[in-house]
């Protein structure tokens, strides 16, 4: 199956990683990475995010770490929510978390208005901190957590 899994991905943190690493796993056609422009990445968020260079270097280095698989992988720039997964029919299948798995339907309407088939969702767990609330981005740049969930950003 060929996937597409996106984010903003910065800065990395397990929760990326394990989106990452379900692509990989799943992706034997191939894995398209959508990674979000910096005008997309910033809209609407309060917090810095690290410019698109930058987190596609990050993306590069993570992608080639999780790969035990030796899958084919691309890695495109994304200026809107749905972008290339609404209109790309080699895709087969969308990898979400939890937490945005309700969008896989709205997708999934948006590529029948192409003709294009549905995406399988593979959803994967959200990935907790030791305090027991998700890991994201925004708690590791405030300082609450470290990349792997740890207290106090250690």
């Amino acid at each position: 199956m060929r996937v597409a899994v996106a984010g903003t991905f910065g800065p990395l943190h397990d929760g990326h990683r394990s989106l990452l690493e379900t692509a990989l796993e799943v992706g034997a056609e191939g894995v398209l990475v959508g990674l979000t422009s910096d005008r997309f990445a910033t809209s609407g968020r309060e917090r810095e995010v690290p410019p698109f260079t930058e987190r596609a270097e990050a993306l590069r280095r993570e992608l080639d770490a999780l790969d035990r698989w030796n899958r084919g992988v691309e890695l495109r720039e994304i200026a809107s929510e749905h972008d290339f997964a609404a209109s790309d029919a080699s895709l087969e299948g969308v990898v979400v978390s939890r937490e945005t798995a309700d969008e896989v339907p709205d997708l999934n309407e948006e590529r029948r208005a192409n003709g294009l088939e549905p995406l399988v969702a593979v959803v994967v767990p959200l990935v907790v901190a030791e305090d027991g609330e998700r890991i994201s981005s925004t708690r590791v740049v405030a300082g609450e957590v470290d990349e792997h969930g740890r207290a106090g950003g250690d």
